[in-house]
């Protein structure tokens, strides 16, 4: 059978509907009242209210079909802005401007209606005083008028992220469906790139505060460009001046100095029984009371600070004391470590043997297992001092780390650096022979290179160098001709790779005299010559500290297995030695001397 058409439908629905059942034909009725002698007063009524019903049965069909068209249309009114909602997103300003004109012809559309409803029901009414019937209101085939678009700028309308519901058509009423004018902004890059830029700015400078360089951290700010109209960097800038006024204010005289040797990882290996175990016992530390005493020290507010941060040489070569400010409850300290050269006599003792640079550019160390394999780990003062400030920044004060004192006639951080491995010369010692045998590709060049490497790395993370002399010499004691051979050494050997020092931190703590100003002393006057401006010694005192035009020179505190055992007390001021204090340690530990 063919299909018809809606309109065909509607037309049929129409002739089928006007056919009244043969009981209320009007020729039937006509035979009724003939034959009943009705009046011709009835007979007028009775057909002019069928005639009624006949209309308002029209009415029905052609409402229904208004309204199934009226259906139509809105669904594809509804598709059309489900399109230009989605569209706005990506295209807000031109599809946000088209859309307003669609709003504005729908809502035109209503009025329109709106208008013709008024009218429609005017009738109903004259209907219903006539006849005494109210019938439905009549709808017409009457086109809806097209609404006139006008060119006026409609706001882009925002639309939320919430689904829009269908809307609910009632028989009789002309609804438009509510559109949420809402639309999710679309950035501007060039604004987002800059609100980034600021951030980082922003980060930049708290990461200098967390570390007590407030000067550091308002400059950054107050020297952008955006500091005049961003409140969030005026904000910061003023919290980073109020604590700043708000810190102590320590003095050069006022800080501790504290240092380590290179730290025992397996005591099992160390403390062996062999001839090397006393004096690992007396001036070493393992490396399970490094990590303790460095968290203790932390946990008390103790805050690393470099020697320079305690005075500085000024333009005209005059040494000036310079002040520490820290939050209350800080505590400034000087950390160094002694022969951080990984010595050949070390091999097996369960020492660490090398620093490199690993595949993350940071600085670790190289142990050697039982089996003799090689591990890269955190195995010295260095490496874990670096970890343990990466968790803990405020640790530091603007990023200073410690002094690494190096001698160098076994080389350098765990490189074989000297020229006598290169030339040989007939006093060439039995551990470097023996190295030597082992290494067939050894190459100067190479050991330099590697050594320079990580110098650069640890100079980046904050560490400084110092001279421990080239041959480990006491200096107190040394003749002058064999201080000058020492000093040349170090100069040719060690400097070029460390970017040269200007620090000398003395062999044994043995200091080149008793510890008067070094004023016309013939050592001084020759190591001051060769630029060193900065000496320290051992002192087992808390402070020591002298500042005079041409120099600064500080005293050192031992931690080590000596000091802890037989004078805890004097350490008390750090970290409780009984709750670090390593029980594989052998003890008595041996004395001095």
């Amino acid at each position: 059978m063919r299909e018809m058409k809606p309109e065909q439908e509607d037309s049929r629905e129409i002739k089928d509907e006007l056919q009244l059942p043969e009981e209320e034909k009007p020729g039937f009725w006509g035979d009724s009242l003939a034959d009943s002698g009705e009046t011709d007063t009835d007979e007028k009524a009775e057909a002019a209210y069928y005639e009624a019903r006949r209309q308002e049965r029209h009415e029905r069909i052609l409402l229904r079909r208004k309204r199934r068209k009226r259906n139509r249309i809105l669904g594809s009114v509804l598709a059309i802005l489900v399109l230009f909602t989605c569209g706005g997103i990506l295209f807000r300003k031109d599809i946000g401007k088209q859309f307003g004109r669609i709003r504005t012809a729908v809502t035109n559309g209503i009025k329109t209606t709106g208008n013709k409803n008024s009218t429609d029901n005017k009738k109903d009414i004259d209907v219903a005083a006539v006849t005494g019937i109210t019938p439905t209101p009549e709808v017409t085939e009457e086109a809806t008028p097209t609404p006139e678009v006008t060119e006026e700028a409609t706001p882009t309308p925002e639309v939320t992220e919430e689904a829009t519901p269908t809307p609910e058509v009632t028989e009789g009423v002309t609804s438009t469906p509510e559109v949420t004018e809402e639309l999710t902004p679309i950035p501007d890059p060039a604004a987002a790139a800059e609100a980034e830029r600021i951030q980082q700015v922003l980060a930049q400078a708290e990461n200098c505060a967390v570390q007590y360089d407030y000067d550091q951290a308002i400059s950054l700010l107050q020297n952008d460009a955006a500091y005049g109209s961003n409140p969030d960097m005026q904000q910061a800038a003023a919290g980073y001046q109020q604590t700043k006024d708000a810190c102590v204010v320590w003095s050069p005289e006022q800080v501790t100095h504290i240092f380590y040797h290179s730290l025992i990882v397996d005591p099992s290996k160390a403390f062996d029984g062999d001839y090397k175990q006393g004096g690992y016992d007396q001036v070493m530390t393992t490396m399970s009371e490094f990590n303790q005493i460095t968290q203790t020290m932390y946990d008390k507010g103790y805050v690393m600070v470099s020697i320079y941060d305690l005075a500085q040489m000024d333009e005209n070569g005059v040494m000036q004391g310079k002040e520490v400010h820290l939050p209350e409850g800080k505590i400034p300290f000087v950390l160094s470590q002694d022969d951080v050269c990984y010595y050949h006599s070390q091999d097996g003792d369960g020492i660490a043997t090398k620093l490199v640079v690993d595949g993350d550019g940071r600085v670790r160390n190289e142990y050697v297992e039982d089996d003799g394999s090689i591990s890269v780990g955190d195995y010295d003062v260095v490496p874990l001092i670096d970890r343990f400030v990466e968790a803990h920044p405020d640790f530091s004060y603007h990023g200073a780390k410690g002094i690494v004192a190096l001698t160098g006639y076994n080389g350098i951080l765990g490189y074989r650096t000297d020229i006598s491995y290169q030339t040989r010369p007939d006093d060439l010692n039995d551990d470097k022979k023996a190295w030597l045998d082992a290494h067939p590709d050894f190459n100067l060049d190479t050991e330099r290179a590697g050594a320079k490497a990580v110098a650069d790395a640890m100079k980046a993370e904050g560490w400084i160098f110092a001279s421990h002399t080239w041959g480990h010499k006491n200096m107190s004691s040394v003749s002058m001709e064999r201080l000058v051979t020492d000093t040349q050494n170090f100069k040719e050997n060690v400097d070029p790779l460390i970017g040269g020092t200007d620090i000398i931190i003395f062999a044994f703590g043995a200091d080149i005299n008793d510890g008067g100003d070094y004023t016309g002393d013939e050592k001084f006057e020759y190591l001051k010559s060769q630029g060193y401006n900065y000496y320290c010694n051992v002192d087992s005192s808390r402070y020591f500290v002298q500042i005079r035009d041409g120099y600064f020179r500080m005293g050192r505190r031992n931690v080590d297995g000596y000091r802890m055992y037989y004078n805890p007390e004097m350490l008390s001021d750090l970290f409780d030695t009984s709750a670090v204090f390593d029980p594989s340690r052998p003890t008595p530990v041996p004395p001095m001397g």
